[in-house]
């Protein structure tokens, strides 16, 4: 594991009192291949409570990259990383999750799936079968729990993987374009079932997404990364919605300044494209 430590040198804005904070990142680096291949190039930000952060920009610019470092999968090059004053030294109960591939068991029932992680944690069988239920009942699955993977559909699969990671309670949660292999039906559903748990729950919440609209559907706050390699471009406090999380995505469309914001950042996404294109026509 490799976790080297770089001065700072644009913290200046960052808060302090780091034991509050959900996540804070320090000019954060990650290179593969001994520093051949730079994914994200010296980021900083910090992360607020009970605000639903989205990662955006075009394909390769880090965002995945930046939540498994958040997530303990992946470690920085250079720079400091913590959760909750903490230094992220791997996976933990404090982070929960949420990947864009299905990840039930497959021999496994959605009520034992759901239950899975409250068992390794040592929760008696009642116990946690009756959180289980409490959970599947919370993503509209409480008829379903005898049913396994290869009898639900995507949409499903996908419910019983939120539930799972909700039932054992974490203080962050991360998803990975969960909603992305969905149709677009069942996407926006499970968008407007996302922020009726998290106004539930009262969740930090760090999701990835190339989709602009689901992005401003769910967050509170975005940010725009710039092409390989990742740099902020923008950190922008989606401030039209007034502090609102609306749970139907037509009364958000037609709120006032949805469709300035939406503007702005798809001509954002299409100048970091137009660049990448640019450079790789050697124009």
């Amino acid at each position: 594991m490799e976790i080297a430590s770089k001065t700072a040198e644009n913290t200046d804005n960052l808060s302090p009192n780091k034991k509050t904070i959900p996540v804070r990142a320090e000019n954060i680096t990650k290179q593969y291949g001994g520093g051949s291949f730079t994914a994200v190039d010296n980021i900083s930000f910090e992360l607020k409570e009970n605000q639903i952060t989205c990662f955006v920009g075009p394909s390769g610019c880090g965002k995945t990259v930046t939540l498994r470092l958040i997530a303990g999968l992946e470690y920085p090059t250079y720079g400091m990383l913590t959760v909750y004053g903490k230094q992220i030294m791997g996976p933990g109960p404090d982070r929960g999750m949420i990947f864009q591939a299905y990840t039930s068991f497959p021999w496994l029932n959605a009520l034992d799936n759901v239950a899975y992680g409250l068992k390794i944690m040592g929760v008696p069988k009642a116990q946690r079968e009756e959180k289980a239920r409490e959970f599947l009942k919370l993503v509209h699955l409480e008829k379903f729990e005898n049913y396994i993977p290869r009898d639900m559909s995507g949409g499903m699969k996908q419910r019983v993987a939120i539930a799972r990671t909700l039932a054992q309670n974490p203080e962050l949660l991360l998803m990975d374009e969960p909603f992305g292999a969905l149709d677009a039906q069942v996407r926006w559903e499970m968008q407007e079932m996302m922020i009726e748990i998290i106004e539930r729950d009262k969740k930090t919440v760090v999701t990835v997404t190339h989709d602009i609209g689901e992005a401003i559907y769910l967050a509170d706050r975005i940010i725009f990364f710039t092409r390989q390699p990742g740099k902020i471009k923008a950190d922008i406090e989606l401030e039209f919605k007034g502090g609102k999380r609306f749970l139907m995505k037509e009364d958000l469309i037609c709120h006032p300044g949805y469709a300035e914001m939406e503007a702005r950042l798809f001509a954002m996404m299409r100048e970091e494209i137009h660049g990448k294109q640019i450079e790789e026509s050697g124009g």
